[in-house]
This record gives structure tokens, sequence and C-alpha cells, in this order.
């Protein structure tokens, strides 16, 4: 029975993150992105201006809504996870250097559709029964599509809840336990005995630390982070940059393997891989995945800002995904080109192969320093996809169960640190890519009130 279950979720997997949900979610992309007159270049400056300064300026939001920075921040953490350390190791390892390319190129489309959804989410947002700002694609379906269309809300907000326990928390515990273990391990301070014992401890740790902070509501979750995604993205580009420093000998031709190897890949990588359409659907499948453009989850945080323009919070957008993918993915495949000592082409890899490109650069102690990386990444995106899970819950029974909710899903990583699930990961996984479909049909619907919108904004500023 497990292995039909395992076949069949394969089977859907491969559809879902496959060529088809690739063409969908670029097709869209580039379908906004004429739509808007590009306006995730043409408006770039604007947005940089528009988000980057508002970094350094201290604000504080009205009742049940948190500030245009602190929004960005919770999506941030949802999406700088540990699928930028492991996600860019395997499309590398699978698709060559020049998959790196093609992540760029699915990010540029990215911006765009990551900008529709944010100002839709944030155009079509309502108040729930306690104050609070709910948005996101369930409600911009709901609001901008009319009854007819409230099936794919309900569908949507559906998989969501079926999606964060898995994706958005215990595979991120799992990480979490496997880097403190691997630190621990190497400086010989965790036998393999006591193993179970430590993930035991840390699963109910981070599952009262997780309750913590979902339960104090929208306004603690931005708050946290909003001090937490500063940090780890310094502290990580900091690692990065340094080793791009340190072996800046060797940078001129990492560029030529990511630029040539993206057409003619087989020269880099050994004839391992030979197919530029593999390098292509390697670096776009995992760029997707990292900056979630096309899934709509980052909406729902976004939602959630006080700001009263939903293209000036759209800006946002745009800078979330050039920080996810251009930024922090970049450093994290530089640091794999440039110090990772051998990289095994047509063999899938994971963090290990990221961790041994800065263990090889700085020695074994910075082992400590990427194992704080990790937790950090893996925790905010465990925070962040639990306002998700809440506000897809809401959107299907109302308010009534987030308490609840928001209970069992603390309790769900301690699971995660202790017990190997298999199968219901890779269900998770599938039902996350499922989302997209709901998602862009509404975008591509909607696209027409999105131009208005642009228009509407761009009238009054100029």
């Amino acid at each position: 029975m497990i292995e039909a279950i395992v076949q069949i979720n394969k089977t859907i997997n491969d559809l879902v993150w496959g060529v088809p949900a690739m063409v969908l979610i670029l097709g869209v992309g580039l379908w906004l992105s004429c739509r808007s007159g590009f306006i995730q270049i043409k408006k770039f400056g604007t947005a940089m201006k528009c988000t980057i300064g508002r970094m350094f300026r201290k604000e504080s939001a009205q009742e049940g809504a948190v500030t245009p920075f602190q929004a960005v921040c919770t999506a941030l953490a949802a999406t700088v996870g540990t699928g930028n350390i492991a996600g860019v190791a395997g499309a590398i390892a699978l698709g060559g250097p020049g998959a790196v390319f093609w992540m760029w190129i699915s990010a540029l489309l990215g911006m765009c559709t990551k900008f529709a959804e944010v100002t839709l989410a944030v155009h079509f947002r309502e108040r729930n029964s306690q104050g609070d700002w709910v948005g996101g694609p369930m409600y911009y379906i709901k609001n901008g599509l009319g009854h007819k269309w409230n099936f794919l809300g309900y569908l949507y907000a559906a998989l969501g809840v079926l999606t964060v326990f898995g994706t958005g928390n215990a595979t991120q515990v799992n990480t979490i336990t496997a880097s403190i273990n691997t630190a621990l391990q190497s400086y010989g301070l965790l036998s393999q005995d006591s193993v179970f014992g430590v993930d035991l401890v840390i699963g109910i740790l981070i599952a009262i630390m997780v309750a913590m902070v979902l339960l104090g509501g929208v306004k603690r979750i931005g708050r946290f982070t909003e001090k937490l995604v500063p940090f780890m993205a310094v502290l990580y580009v900091v690692l990065g940059v340094g080793v791009i420093a340190l072996n800046i000998e060797k940078v001129p031709a990492v560029f030529q393997s990511i630029f040539v190897g993206a057409f003619t890949p087989a020269g880099f990588t050994g004839g391992v891989v030979g197919s530029m359409f593999l390098s292509m659907r390697r670096g776009v499948s995992r760029g997707i995945f990292s900056n979630e453009a096309g899934l709509g989850t980052g909406s729902i945080a976004h939602a959630a800002s006080d700001i009263k323009s939903p293209v000036q919070q759209g800006y946002f957008g745009i800078f979330e995904v050039f920080c996810d993918t251009i930024i922090i993915y970049t450093l994290t495949a530089l640091t794999v080109l440039l110090g990772a000592p051998a990289i095994n082409y047509g063999v899938n890899a994971g963090a290990e192969l990221t961790i041994s490109g800065f263990i090889n650069t700085y020695g074994s102690w910075v082992s400590i320093f990427t194992a704080v990386a990790l937790c950090c990444f893996a925790f905010s995106t465990i925070i962040s996809w639990g306002l998700y899970g809440v506000r897809c819950l809401e959107f299907i029974v109302g308010s009534k169960a987030n308490t609840v909710f928001m209970v069992i899903y603390s309790l769900v990583a301690i699971l995660g640190a202790t017990v190997d699930l298999g199968v219901l990961w890779d269900i998770a996984d599938t039902c996350n890519g499922l989302m997209a479909i709901p998602n862009l049909i509404a975008l591509f619907l909607l696209s027409g009130t999105l131009v208005k919108l642009i228009r509407e904004y761009v009238g009054k500023k100029e």
C-alpha cells in the first residue's frame, strides 16, 4: 500500500514540479511582465528606493497590522530558508553551473509575478473577526474573481493547510537538528547513542519557541522576523562574500562556466550533464522553489501590512525576490563553485555540498557559523509558514480554530526532530507545488486589474 502511494505521489510530483509547471509559471510571469510593461525592470530603482529606504525608518503599525518592512521580513523568512543552501547545491550538481543562469532568468520573471501577487493581495484583503488584515491568493480569488471561482480559493487554502506541516515545519526542524548534530560531532561533543535524546530536547525547545511567537499574533511575528531576517542575511552574506574574496582569481572562470554552461553544459560537467534543457529545468525549478514566485504564499504575509497603496507594497515583492534569488542564491552558488573541493555532477547534493565550500575556504571552525545560519534560516521558515497555515485554515473555517492549529503546528516540531516520516514529506512537497495552479489561474485572470492599479498609482505619483 505504501509503495503504491509513493509511486502515485512521485508521478504527480514529477508533473507538478516538471516541465508543464515550469512552462505555466514562466508563461504567467512573462504575460504579467508584458502587460505591466516589465515593471520589475522599469521601476527597479523605484522599488529599491521604496524598500531599502524604509529599513532605516522607525515605524509603528496600526492595530491588526504590521509595518511594510515587517511584512517583507515575514515573507523573506519563509523564502530565505534551507532551499537557498540545499536547493542551489542540488541544482548545480544535477544541472551543472549553467543552472545558475536559468535560475536568474526565473528570478527576473519571478519579480513581476511576486509583484502581482503582493499588489493583488493588498488590494483584495479584508479584516478578520479579530481585526487583523488577512489576504493572499484565496482572498484575491474570492474578492476579485467572483462567486463562481470560490472553489479555487478553497482548493488553494486546503492545499496550504496540508503543506505547512511538512514543507514549513518538520523538514525545517530536521535541518536544524542535523546541523546542530554535525557541529557537535565535529568537535567530539556528541556520541551516536546520544543523538535521539539531543534531538528530542531540540524538538521540544523549538516547539515552545514556535508557540510563543505564533500565539503572540501577527504583530509579534512581524517584530520577530524584523530582527531575525536581517541578522541571518548579514551573517550569510558576510560568509559568502568572504569565499569570493579569498577565491577572487577563480571568479572569471566560474562566471564563464555559468554563462557558457547554460547552453553547452557538457564541457563543464565532463559530459555528465549534456543537455541544455536539463540545465534549464534544474535552474528554473530550484529558482521557483526558492523564491516561491507563483505559489502565492508570500503575499499572505504582505497582506498584513498597514500600507495604503497596493502597488507600493508590490515593490516589496520585487525586492523580496531580488534578495532571495539574486543575492542569497547567487552567493550560495558561488560558494559551491568557488569553494567546494569537488562536485560530483549527476548525483543529487544538498546542504553538505554548500557547507563543504565554506569549510574548504575557512576551515572546520566555520561549521559553527553555518550551523547557526541554518538554524536561523529554518526557524524563520517555520514561523512564516505557521502564519500561512493559520490564514489558509481561517479562510475555510474562520478564526475559531486558529489557536488549536497553532498549538498542533508547534508540536509537529517534536516529530520533525525525532521521527522519520518519509513519504508524508514527499506528499507535502506535491501539495506545495499544486498550490501554484489555482494561484496562477487567478493571476492570469486578474492581470487587467493589476494593470489598472499600476496606472492609477503611477498617475497619482506623476
